[in-house]
C-alpha cells in the first residue's frame, strides 16, 4: 500500500509543494529515502523510528520506502520528519490516510515531541496557494503560519496528540490569528541629537523617498549616531511589505513565536569584515545575506571605505533591479533586495580632513586613495551626498530639546502616502524606484527647473543614472511640501546634496 502525505518544501525563500510518498512491501527490513534528500533528510529515519515507538505505536517490521516528489528537486532540512512519521503509520493500518487538503511540516525530537522549523511563512503562503486548507505545525511555528490567511493552523506539540487528534480522541485547537502586541515606541531618537539639523533634514527626504544616502564627516561628528536613529522615522511598513520581509527573516530562522511577524523595518549593519558572499548570501543552497535580510528596510555600512572592493561591488546589481540572483551547483535563486543602503565614511584616512583643529596628516594623494576605493559607478548610485560637519560647542550646550522623531515621521508618512497614491497600481512603492519612464511623467519641470538642471548637468558633469536621481530626490522634497509640481527650489535643493566634490577634499 502507498500513501501519499501532502508537504512543503523550501527553494531559496520560496515555498513549493512536496508529496511525501510511503510504500511498505515484503523483504529484509530497510528503511530508504529517495528524492535527492540531503543528510538531515537521511537522518529522519532514526528519529522516526524513536518517535513511532515513543508515541506507543508499532514501528513495521518491513521494507519501508519513501519518495519525495518531485523527485528533481533537493530536499533538505528536518521537516519532513512528520509527514514521513504519519506516511509509515498509515501505510501499516494504524491510522487513516489524511485528507487531501492537509499538509503536515515539522521536526521530530527522539520523544515524539515537535521542534520549530525555519522558513515555516514562505511554505504556509505556499500551501494556501495550492488549496491546502489544513495544516499542522510545530506549535512554536503556529503564530507565524497563520500569517498566511486561508489556512486552519494546528498547532502540535508531540507526535501523540496528533495521533488522537486523527484517531477521532481529543481534538487540536486551531492557533488564534496573531495579534500586534502595543509596543512602546523605544529606540534611539532625534530629540537626543544636538545640531546637525541639515543632516536630519536629509536623512528625512532619504526616508520619505527611499533614497540611498552617504554621511561624510570627522571622527565623533555623529555619523552613526544619526545613521542608527534612522529607523526612528521609516515609514511604516505595510501588510504585503511585512510579510514580504518576515518571509526572509523566517528562511534564515530570525523569527519566533512571540514576534512571528516584522512588524518595524529592518536594519541590518554588518561589520566591515563581512564578505561579498554573506552581503548577498550564498551557500551549496543558497540562503538569505544581509542585503536580503534588510529586505524593505535599511542596510547601513559603517566605515566604507574599509569594505573589501567585492563587498561593495556585489550591492550595484541589487540597488537597480530589487533582487540578487545566486547561482550554484543545486540551482538558481532569486532573493528580494529592495533596501535603503545608508553609507558613513570619513573624508580621508586619518579622519580629519576639513577640520577645523588642522590635525589632519594625509596628503592630497592619499586622500585621493583613501576615497576612490569607492567606486564611482556604486557612487552614482547614492542619492544624497551629505557632509556632516563637527557639532559647535554652543550646539552641544543647547537648552531647548530638538525635533522628535515622532514629527519627523509623521512628515514622512506623509509624503509616503502621497506617494502611494501616486503609483497606485504600479507596485512601486516610493520614488526610488520610479522608472525612467515614471520619472519623466511625475518628475516634469518648469522653465526654471529645466535651467536649474542643466546648469547642474554641465557643471558637475552628471551622468544620465545622477540626472534621473536628481529628479526623484526632488520629486521626494515637493512631497514633503505637499506640492504637486516640482518647483525651482526643490530642485535646487536636490543638486545641493549631489555635491561629490566633498570627496575629494
Amino acid at each position: 500500500m502507498v500513501v501519499t502525505i501532502n508537504s512543503l518544501g523550501l527553494q531559496g525563500i520560496a515555498g513549493y509543494e512536496i508529496a511525501v510518498e510511503c510504500a511498505l512491501s515484503g523483504g529484509l527490513p530497510a528503511f530508504d529515502v529517495v528524492g535527492l534528500p540531503d543528510a538531515a533528510v537521511k537522518e529522519s529515519r532514526e528519529r522516526v523510528r524513536a518517535a513511532v515507538k515513543s508515541s506507543g505505536a508499532r514501528f513495521p517490521v518491513s521494507r519501508i520506502t519513501v519518495n519525495l516528489a518531485p523527485a528533481a528537486l533537493r530536499k533538505e532540512g528536518t521537516v519532513y520528519d512528520l509527514p514521513i512519521f504519519l506516511g509509515i503509520l498509515a501505510a501499516q493500518g494504524d491510522i487513516e490516510p489524511p485528507p487531501a487538503e492537509a499538509a503536515f511540516l515539522g521536526e521530530l525530537s527522539l520523544s515524539g515531541a515537535l521542534r520549530p522549523i525555519a522558513g515555516m511563512l514562505p511554505m504556509a503562503m505556499a500551501a494556501a496557494r495550492g488549496g491546502i486548507r489544513e495544516l499542522y505545525v510545530p506549535a512554536e511555528n503556529a503564530a507565524e503560519a497563520a500569517l498566511a490567511g486561508g489556512l486552519t493552523v494546528y498547532p502540535v506539540e508531540d507526535a501523540a496528540s496528533l495521533l488522537e487528534h486523527l484517531r477521532g480522541g481529543t481534538r487540536l485547537r486551531p492557533a488564534a490569528p496573531w495579534v500586534r502586541p502595543e509596543e512602546p515606541e523605544a529606540g534611539p531618537d532625534f530629540s537626543e541629537v544636538m545640531g546637525q539639523e541639515n543632516v536630519k533634514r536629509a536623512l528625512e527626504i532619504a526616508a520619505a523617498g527611499g533614497h540611498n544616502i552617504l554621511l561624510i564627516g570627522s571622527p565623533g561628528a555623529g555619523k552613526s549616531m544619526l545613521a542608527r536613529r534612522l529607523p526612528s522615522i521609516l515609514p511604516d511598513m505595510t501588510r504585503r511589505e511585512a510579510l514580504e520581509a518576515t518571509e526572509v527573516w523566517s528562511v534564515a530562522g530570525m523569527t519566533d513565536r512571540r514576534s512571528p511577524l516584522l512588524t518595524r523595518r529592518p536594519f541590518r549593519s554588518p561589520h566591515h569584515t563581512v564578505s561579498a558572499a554573506a552581503l548577498a548570501g550564498g551557500g551549496t543552497f543558497p540562503r538569505p545575506g544581509e542585503i536580503s535580510l534588510a529586505h524593505n528596510g535599511v542596510l547601513f555600512l559603517d566605515e566604507l571605505p574599509e569594505f573589501s572592493r567585492d563587498a561593495m561591488e556585489v550591492l550595484r546589481q541589487p540597488i537597480e533591479d530589487g533582487e540578487v540572483t545566486i547561482t550554484r551547483t543545486a540551482g538558481t535563486v532569486r532573493l528580494p533586495s529592495r533596501f535603503m543602503l545608508v553609507c558613513a565614511m570619513n573624508p580621508c584616512r586619518c579622519g580629519w580632513r576639513g577640520h577645523s583643529s588642522g590635525r589632519c596628516t594625509c596628503t592630497d594623494a592619499m586622500v585621493e586613495k583613501y576615497t576612490a576605493r569607492i567606486s564611482g559607478p556604486l557612487l552614482d548610485r547614492i542619492d544624497l551626498h551629505v557632509e556632516v560637519p563637527s557639532v559647535e560647542f554652543e550646539a552641544m550646550r543647547r537648552r531647548e530639546k530638538p525635533e522628535p522623531s515622532s514629527a519627523v515621521r509623521s512628515r514622512v508618512n506623509a509624503a509616503r502616502a502621497r506617494q502611494a497614491e501616486r503609483f497606485e497600481g504600479t507596485g512601486t512603492a516610493c520614488n526610488a524606484h520610479m522608472t525612467a519612464a515614471m520619472a519623466g511623467r511625475f518628475c516634469t519641470l518648469d522653465e526654471a527647473g529645466e535651467r536649474i538642471l542643466r546648469a547642474a548637468f554641465e557643471r558637475m558633469g552628471l551622468t544620465a543614472r545622477s540626472h534621473d536621481r536628481i529628479l526623484r530626490v526632488a520629486r521626494t522634497i515637493a512631497d514633503l511640501d505637499g506640492a504637486a509640481r516640482i518647483g525651482p527650489e526643490h530642485l535646487a535643493e536636490a543638486v545641493q546634496y549631489r555635491n561629490t566634490d566633498i570627496l575629494r577634499r
